[in-house]
Order: C-alpha cells, then sequence, then structure tokens
C-alpha cells in the first residue's frame, strides 16, 4: 500500500491531532472533492474516502499494469481525493508526449517535490525559466561534445571499479562480491568527478552523497497526505514524511554551499570544465541573458547527483543479474567483447561502436527494467481529448513506461530477456519510438540519457571483459531472485552478490 508515515508525539499532541484528524475525516467522508469528469476514461470501481488506494501494491508499477489489462490503456484512478490518469500504451503514450505534449509539459505540485526540490530541470513547472534551465543543462552541461569528453572521467573510474573487483578476487576467491554497493560507489565517483573534478574529490562525503540519493528516491515513492487529501494539507507540518524532506532538503543545501564555496574561493579556474565551473562561469557571465539564482544553480547539480548516479547504477545492476540468470547471453556477450579487445587491455569508448551485441544488452535491459518505471508525473494545462476521453485541465497523468515495454503488441515473447530483438532494428530509447521509452519522450525527455547509457556500457562492458561471474553458494538459477524492490526508482529487490573470478590473473 501507499506509505502514509505519521510519528508519535507526545500525549497531549497526539490527543488534540486525533481528535482534529478524525473530524476532519468524518466531514471528508461526505465532502470528498472529486472532479466532475464527463466523458471520462474508464476506472475500477472506488472505495469512499481513500478512491482505489486499495488497489495499488507497493510496486505499483506491477499493480497498475494488472489494472490497465481489465480497464485498457487509459485508466482514471483516484488517489484518494485526486484523480489521476494512467497511461499504458504505446498508442496513448504517443497522444499525451507527442500529440499534446505541450499540454502536458508541466509537473503537477507535490509536498515532498515542493520541499526537496531546488529549481531544476526535471520538477520545474514548464515555462521560461524551466526552458532556460534545460538549455543550460543540454547545452553546456550534457551536449554531445561534452559527453565524448568526460569519456576519460568515465575510463578511469572504471579502471578503479576494475581494480577493485580484481583485489577482492585476488585475496577473497570463492567469497562474493556485493557489486550492488560497488556499482554504487562507483556512479558516484563518475558523478562526482564530472560535477566537481578532481579538485575537491577526497573532501567529499561519499557516506552523505549515498544517504541523499537514497533518501530522495525513497521520499519521492510516498505520497504525503496532502497529496491524497489536499484539505488535510496542514497536518504535512506535524507528521514525520515531511520532516524527512526538510533534513534531506537541508543536506543536500550543505553539500552543494561546501562545493560551490570551494570552487569560488580557488584563485585560478582556468581549464576547468567540469559541471559547478562551468555554472559559475555563467552566473558571473554579465553577458549570459539569464538571471541565474544560486537556488537554480543548485537545481542543475541536484539533477546530475540525483538521477546520475541511481539511474546508471540500477541499469548496470539489472544488466548483471540478468546476465548471471541467462549464462548463453552471458557467453554471447563475452565473446563479442573478448573478441574485440585483446587479452589485458581495457575497453575504451571508442571500442564501444563496435559492440553491437552490448548494446543490445542495454537496451532490452532497460526495456524489462527501466530505473524509473512510473516516469515523472505530468499535468495538463488545458482540456483536451485523448482516444475520444474528455481529459480535464489539472488531470495529473502518470505514464507507466514498465507496463508499455510489456505489451505483446509491440514486443515478440516481452516477458523474455532477448537482446537479440534489438540486433538490426531502429527502435531507440530517444523518444520517437513510444513502445520503449524508459527516459521518457517530448519537451520532459531525461536530458542526461546519453551519458547515463555511454556509462553503463562501458561499465559492463568492463566487467564481462575482466571477469568471469559466477552464482555464490551454490545458488541455482531457478533461486535467483529477480524480484523488484517498492520505490521511486527500481532497484533489485536484494543486492546482487557474485563470485568473481578474474581472467587476467
Amino acid at each position: 500500500m501507499v506509505h502514509l508515515e505519521i510519528t508519535i508525539f507526545t500525549l497531549t499532541q497526539s490527543m488534540s491531532l486525533l481528535c482534529i484528524f478524525l473530524l476532519s475525516i468524518f466531514i471528508l467522508c461526505f465532502t470528498i472533492n472529486r472532479r466532475n469528469f464527463s466523458n471520462c476514461p474508464p476506472s475500477p470501481p472506488n472505495l469512499p474516502f481513500i478512491g482505489n488506494l486499495h488497489q495499488i501494491s507497493s510496486i505499483p508499477h506491477q499493480s497498475l499494469y494488472s489494472l490497465s489489462r481489465k480497464y485498457g490503456p487509459l485508466m482514471l484512478l483516484h488517489f484518494a481525493q485526486v484523480p489521476w490518469l494512467i497511461v499504458s500504451s504505446s498508442d496513448m503514450a504517443c497522444a499525451v508526449m507527442r500529440t499534446h505534449d505541450l499540454i502536458f509539459a508541466t509537473r503537477p505540485s507535490s509536498v515532498i517535490s515542493e520541499i526537496l526540490r531546488f529549481r531544476d530541470v526535471a520538477f520545474e513547472p514548464y515555462g521560461e525559466d524551466w526552458r532556460k534551465l534545460k538549455k543550460i543543462f543540454t547545452l553546456h552541461l550534457m551536449n554531445t561534445k561534452k559527453i565524448a569528453s568526460y569519456s576519460t572521467i568515465r575510463e578511469e573510474q572504471v579502471g578503479n571499479l576494475i581494480a577493485k573487483i580484481s583485489n577482492h578476487a585476488s585475496i577473497s576467491s570463492g567469497n562474493p562480491i556485493e557489486l550492488s554497493k560497488l556499482l554504487f560507489s562507483f556512479m558516484i565517483d563518475v558523478i562526482c568527478s564530472v560535477v566537481s573534478g578532481k579538485f575537491i574529490m577526497e573532501e567529499w562525503r561519499y557516506a552523505m552523497i549515498r544517504e541523499v540519493v537514497e533518501e530522495n528516491f525513497n521520499l519521492m515513492g510516498r505520497f504525503a497526505i496532502g497529496d491524497l487529501f489536499p484539505s488535510l494539507s496542514w497536518l504535512d507540518g506535524v507528521v514525520g514524511l515531511s520532516r524527512r524532506a526538510h533534513r534531506n532538503r537541508k543536506k543536500w543545501d550543505l553539500l552543494f554551499e561546501e562545493l560551490i564555496q570551494a570552487h569560488e574561493s580557488r584563485e585560478n579556474n582556468e581549464g576547468q570544465d567540469n559541471f559547478v565551473d562551468i555554472l559559475l562561469s555563467l552566473k558571473n557571465d554579465a553577458t549570459f541573458n539569464f538571471d541565474f539564482s544560486m537556488d537554480q544553480m543548485k537545481g542543475l547539480l541536484a539533477d546530475a547527483f540525483a538521477a546520475g548516479i541511481d539511474t546508471t547504477y540500477i541499469t548496470i545492476d539489472w544488466a548483471m543479474s540478468e546476465l548471471i540468470k541467462n549464462p548463453k547471453l552471458m557467453k554471447k556477450l563475452q565473446e563479442e567483447v573478448r573478441r574485440i579487445v585483446k587479452h589485458g587491455d581495457m575497453v575504451r569508448s571508442d571500442d564501444l561502436n563496435q559492440m553491437s551485441y552490448l548494446k543490445a544488452v542495454i537496451k532490452e535491459t532497460l526495456r524489462l527494467h527501466p530505473p524509473i518505471p512510473l516516469l515523472l508525473p505530468r499535468e495538463a494545462m488545458e482540456e483536451c481529448e485523448i482516444n475520444g476521453f474528455t481529459i480535464p485541465k489539472g488531470t495529473r497523468v502518470l505514464i507507466n513506461a514498465w507496463a508499455i515495454a510489456r505489451k505483446g503488441k509491440s514486443w515478440e515473447v516481452p516477458e523474455k530477456f532477448m537482446p537479440e530483438r534489438f540486433i538490426g532494428s531502429q527502435v531507440d530509447y530517444k523518444g520517437n519510438d513510444f513502445q520503449f521509452i524508459p527516459f521518457g519522450a517530448g519537451r520532459r525527455i531525461c536530458p542526461g540519457l546519453l551519458f547515463g547509457t555511454a556509462t553503463a556500457e562501458l561499465a559492463l562492458a568492463n566487467l564481462i571483459h575482466r571477469f568471469n561471474w559466477e552464482l555464490p553458494n551454490g545458488m541455482t538459477r531457478e533461486e535467483f531472485n529477480m524480484g523488484d524492490s517498492p520505490g521511486f526508482s527500481v532497484h533489485r529487490k536484494d543486492d546482487l552478490q557474485l563470485v568473481v573470478k578474474d581472467v587476467h590473473t
């Protein structure tokens, strides 16, 4: 079920709040505010007060998919007082993100996102400020030339990852390695290097970065009371979920202020090509036609950290999981990588374009395991019509990318991990093929998708090239757990632990 966290107060506070809360519930049971949808999409029967919440499991993308198979690819649900449009097919996703892309280009407000977010690209409402922020992110931080220039950083950090695994293999032969944790740390290293360069690397608080990123995605996967019952939003000021969000926001602030101040205090910024120095140069450029605030600068850094670390690590983790589950496919990928790159050498970024099967493995991983299965929510800025149904202004929309990638109409044997389906196929994840949208599409497509996939490809290629992998402790492939964890971004239910052998020793 959707989590609603309410902390324990002192006895006096608890009794007072309980009385007010129960009175409010009594009133709401009779005055629940549901928009008057005329000609609305199909909707499962709902209960008074909670709407369809009882039908949503702790893994919402799966339960929404099950409901869509009965009620259709365009479905109206009520999360307590608030109606949501659930999109579960490529045709309906195209209608939202292409035909009516401008109408659905904004983000709905939520209690947690309003606390956590800075002025960023991901959650900023649609408008002139958002367009300028996205332009800064894409032109100055994540353009094709910049992404190529980061190849040295990616290769250096992949080399460090390989060295750690090789060291484990030499001193702990036969003991499983905690690969999930290593991959998470690897992505922290990559993003820290890209964001701040080598100048401040040793001073970064890696434990804090891990903590704030994980907490961010944990909080974003929950509804606060005000998201479900707007008339009770005042309660969010005194409950635990809101306080947790404020604590995490303060940690982000501390992290960014330390980083920015350290870069500002340097005497010579020449030759620096990392995010912070680029943003500082834009902020101090009198000819730059944008009033670039410190909050917006922090927002762009938050986008890089929160999205860059978690989603890329998830992709590599799931790719290794699918390959260990399918040894024939693992062998096929190893044969390709080891044929192209000589024994003892590291796979470099320039080698990746020759590895068609590697790219197919990454695509198939993103199809079956999109890092954010329910794409960031959208909201209708105007009334429109989709598939004959009227969608009122202000309707909130969730696009189930996980469900769309499992539609038999678009995919042969959709539940099976088959990288071969992408060999010779023009279907890609860049927002033009709506049956495959792990990064979204339209104006709100993820601007860091090329950087993330380039990093995942390089890391996976080297893991496969340098090492042989086995399940630990006699575990069979049938016993290997491939379940999803609850959350805004979907990790493996269990951390990935594998036995590793270095083939170069």
